[in-house]
């Protein structure tokens, strides 16, 4: 597992042995496999990717740092040929590849349910949430020159606007949709495929029966995405919603318009609101 840092721990230790996760996760099926890529290359490529990621760097260039530790990783790839394998994922790989995490996945967390009390819950307000929750959210990456698909975004800056999806409990990155610039920050397409994949990482014993809070800010209270969300009851997962929403005058019309009751008491740490 990579960490923040801390005073105790040497800074980069182990990288090594991170090239041997895949096959402890995977039960000796290899990355290679997974993603029919037949040959230890590419699948040792992938894996120096990955370290890289690891130890903070930000670029495919950054593998210069595992590169001149020859006597511990071995022969590690260049950048051009690093390029070409990223380059030659298609859709059909990509799918192969979730799939390979999410088995990944259901091992380390049973694993962590032997030695551990298991997941750990989410925190908000001081208290322990029940079941699960998943954080949907768009960021805006700034690119500073000509990229593929970077363009205007609504912020008047330049770059990507990919949508993530994060699990709260343990802060795994579950999904995200690379998206250009101009992308919506609520487009509710984009919300449901990026929680639809994100729902498919978690294993099958989380994902039935454990109670699933989807968190997100305004961007998520399209109609459209939060009908979505119900409709997934009918697939026996559990679900519900937290979303930002602004209110309107015409939100504020609605609201007064209740009949009285539809208002229960709502409750804060210290005090009970009349109604709600």
């Amino acid at each position: 597992m990579a960490t923040g840092w801390s005073a105790s721990r040497i800074p980069l230790a182990g990288r090594s042995l991170r090239c041997h996760q895949p096959d402890q996760c995977l039960h000796g099926r290899t990355a290679s496999t997974a993603t029919a890529w037949h040959r230890a290359r590419p699948r040792r490529i992938a894996e120096y990717l990955a370290i890289m990621l690891a130890d903070g760097g930000e670029a495919i260039a950054d593998l210069a740092l595992l590169r001149d530790q020859a006597e511990v990783f071995g022969p590690v790839a260049s950048t051009p040929t690093a390029w070409r394998l990223l380059a030659g994922i298609d859709s059909a790989a990509l799918a192969r590849l979730r799939s390979a995490r999410a088995t990944a996945r259901e091992v380390v967390w049973l694993q962590a349910a032997e030695t551990t009390a298991g997941i750990p819950a989410a925190r908000a307000g001081g208290r322990d949430l029940p079941g699960l929750v998943l954080d949907l959210d768009a960021t805006l990456v700034t690119s500073h020159s000509e990229k593929e698909q970077a363009a205007a975004t609504y912020k008047r800056g330049f770059g990507y606007h990919p949508l993530l999806c994060f699990l709260d409990n343990t802060g795994e990155a579950l999904a995200g949709v690379l998206r250009p610039g101009n992308g919506g920050a609520n487009t509710a397409a984009d919300h449901i495929t990026v929680l639809d994949q994100a729902l498919a990482q978690i294993p099958d014993a989380h994902r039935h029966g454990t109670r699933i809070l989807i968190r997100a800010d305004s961007a998520g209270g399209a109609k459209v995405f939060l009908r979505h969300i119900r409709t997934l009851h009918s697939r026996g997962i559990l679900t519900c919603f937290s979303v930002g929403y602004p209110v309107t005058e015409p939100v504020r019309r609605t609201i007064r318009a209740l009949p009285e009751q539809v208002w229960h008491p709502a409750l804060e740490q210290r005090r009970v609101w009349p109604v709600a």
